[in-house]
């Protein structure tokens, strides 16, 4: 089998199914096999009572014992409930809107019911659970897949298994790294990755997985480092109008931000390319910083360009651009998904001219037609949202242009030394004068109404507020507050009569501006949201922010998101509503509510690991890797890119062989992948 092939040649796939797994990303045979599970079940059946774990699935034999009448909940759902007898315990199966259920069961008859099954003194409750299960051993593990539409696991579990089964995949890391590291072969990772025989086989699949992709992302970033510095640049002479910028400001620079600019000012003087990371704190002035190093570019006589990861921000940065650099007769473009076609084209011709000028936008960028005739600059802002690829696109729509990315989610510098090897690091790390401290809370689950009576008194002395949630529709496993619930809930209960709107990321761009306009201009007085409005959102009269089950964010996530308010005059707050079980949850709250410094929060981030992820948890996907994450996995980090740095300076055959190889095919860390 050619795994190169389109899906559609696989036995089953038909017109409908290949749609489906398109919109998946799932277009050859190699996607499929790389299309990893996002999660397991791990199912045990009939076990003693004692021995039900809570975490996981079991599959357990019940007797019906009695049927219970409906009845409402609170948010309007019809609750049906069974009564089961397991092992002597009472079991408690109850159903959300599924009235229907009930007609499935017959007093005296026993059902095999599928679930996570919850203590409650001496019975079990379960939700929603599966009825009618067949195990064929008594432990499963059953991979769960991210799907879209009626995808189904079950279709895609047997699309996979035929794959693998006609496939023989051939290792492609040195022997001498698999024994050094007791890993195991490629073959047996991608088989137990999809289908583990036990865990101890799954643990050993996935790292060697993660080491995989760490492998090759640091072979990525050597040879990119060593290949910019091996090549001339564009030298760029500072500009006398440099003085009358800075002059034109309407605030003074920090002595942090004018450090960190002397920095990319020496930079575009050197013969090198740039190649420089500026992160700095939320509010510490990081877009001026790149707006003073593009009028220098631009002054020069070249191109430069800025790509950010959403329109919100992409429209902020180029209002801001428009309102400081064009009283100096710097030409500024917006190119965005949501640029009209005709403007696109009058933008795409005008950047295969040599006119100067800065092209604000998103990932509408580097699209293949977007073509700079003299591009000196790249900079790329919210480097964790692009991946090194992308970076790489943009790149190469200049020649050897200076590159600068930023980031307001500050990296601990044992982090920075292994993922940023290949970029020299500037820290912004000090915020303008006179910027009040955000006041920072936080609330137990009971103590709800509290933080949003505060937040009410904000909005009577004429305030906005925010207020965050992890999800956007109701999920009943995970008893999180999502947009749409709260929402309902507000808007009946305690905000009754109060403007408010839901903002989340499956909207299209142009009601988001819309949503987002409203709020600034004071329409609406709370927005409901998702994490969308982590990035580029600036509303100075927003005083608070509320983030609900802030105990599945990660703090990094949580530092950004109350950067959102205390951009104005007025006391701002930060309001943390969660449920503090885990002494972790209570100390990660303990560092949020004494601290306001994103430096510290991100070292002490790195200490707390394995609570949630660098970027709070993966919602959309990590842009550069499948399985690793460079916080949870950093001592793989320190190993692969110790081995990747050695086998690069290595001058044996076997190894300069192995290097060429990976030299030619540094799109996806897949292409290393080889199968016979």
């Amino acid at each position: 089998m050619d795994i190169s092939q389109d899906v559609k040649c696989l036995k089953g796939v038909g017109p409908k199914l290949l749609e489906k797994l398109n919109k998946c990303g799932i277009f050859s045979v190699l996607d499929l096999l790389l299309y990893f599970p996002r999660d397991y079940e791990f199912l045990r059946s009939n076990i003693p009572f004692n021995e039900i774990d809570e975490e996981d699935k079991q599959v357990l034999s019940c007797v019906c014992v009695g049927i219970d009448r409906d009845v409402r909940t609170k948010t309007g759902k019809t609750l049906t409930t069974i009564r089961f007898n397991y092992l002597g315990h009472l079991v408690l199966g109850k159903w959300f809107n599924q009235g229907f259920i009930k007609n499935t069961f017959k007093i005296g008859q026993s059902y095999d019911l599928m679930g996570k099954f919850k203590k409650v003194t001496n019975r079990l409750e379960v939700i929603n659970p599966i009825i009618g299960v067949k195990m064929a051993k008594e432990n499963e593990i059953v991979p769960k897949y991210s799907l879209k539409g009626d995808l189904s696991d079950k279709i895609l579990i047997k699309l996979i298994g035929n794959c693998l089964e006609q496939i023989t995949i051939r290792d492609n890391l040195p022997k001498y790294l698999l024994d050094k590291y007791k890993m195991t072969n490629l073959d047996f990772a991608i088989k137990n990755i999809h289908f583990p025989k036990g865990r101890r086989e799954l643990e050993l699949a996935i790292n060697r997985l993660k080491f995989q992709e760490l492998f090759t992302y640091s072979m990525k970033l050597l040879m990119l480092k060593k290949n910019l510095r091996t090549k001339n640049g564009i030298t760029f002479q500072l500009v006398d109008e440099l003085r009358d910028l800075k002059a034109a400001l309407p605030y003074s620079l920090t002595d942090a931000q004018t450090r960190v600019v002397r920095e990319i000012l020496r930079d575009q003087k050197s013969p090198w390319p740039m190649n420089r990371l500026v992160q700095g704190d939320v509010g510490s002035g990081k877009t001026v910083v790149a707006l003073i190093a593009m009028f220098n570019v631009v002054k020069n006589g070249y191109q430069a360009t800025l790509m950010v990861p959403t329109e919100i921000l992409a429209n902020q940065h180029y209002l801001e651009a428009k309102k400081l650099l064009e009283p100096f007769n710097i030409h500024i473009e917006l190119l965005t998904g949501s640029t009209s076609m005709k403007e696109k084209r009058r933008i795409k011709e005008l950047i295969t001219t040599d006119e100067p000028l800065i092209v604000i936008g998103t990932h509408a960028l580097i699209q293949e037609d977007v073509d700079f005739k003299n591009l000196g600059m790249v900079i790329t802002d919210e480097q964790h949202r692009f991946g090194v690829e992308q970076r790489s696109r943009l790149i190469n729509k200049g020649r050897r242009p200076d590159v600068m990315v930023m980031t307001a989610t500050p990296i601990p510098r044992t982090l920075a030394l292994y993922v940023y090897s290949d970029l020299d690091i500037s820290a912004i790390d000090q915020l303008p004068p006179g910027r009040k401290p955000i006041d920072t809370r936080f609330f137990n689950e009971n103590e709800r109404n509290s933080a949003y009576d505060l937040a009410l008194d904000e909005i009577e002395k004429g305030r906005q507020v925010y207020i965050v949630c992890p999800l956007i529709e109701e999920d009943e496993d995970m008893k999180l507050n999502s947009v749409e619930k709260l929402y309902n809930e507000l808007s009946d209960g305690m905000f009754r009569g109060i403007p408010i709107e839901i903002l989340h990321g499956k909207m299209k761009p142009k009601e988001k501006d819309e949503i987002i306009g409203r709020f600034k201009n004071n329409e609406t007085k709370a927005i409901i949201s998702t994490t969308v409005i982590e990035v580029g959102v600036n509303v100075p009269n927003a005083s608070v922010m509320i983030i609900e089950n802030a105990e599945r964010f990660g703090l990094a996530q949580l530092h950004q998101l109350r950067g959102r308010v205390g951009r104005g005059s007025y006391e701002s707050y930060c309001f943390l509503i969660a449920k503090a079980k885990s002494e972790n949850t209570k100390k990660r709250m303990e560092i949020m509510t004494t601290s306001t410094d994103g430096f510290y929060i991100s070292e002490e981030d790195l200490k707390l690991r394995g609570s949630g992820e660098m970027f709070g948890r993966r919602q959309s996907g990590d842009e550069e890797f499948i399985l690793a994450n460079i916080y949870d996995d950093l001592n793989i980090l320190k190993c692969a890119k110790s081995e990747a740095r050695l086998l690069l300076d290595s001058d044996e055959p076997e190894k300069v062989k192995f290097c060429n190889e990976v030299k030619n095919s540094l799109e996806r860390w897949s292409k290393y992948i080889c199968f016979n």
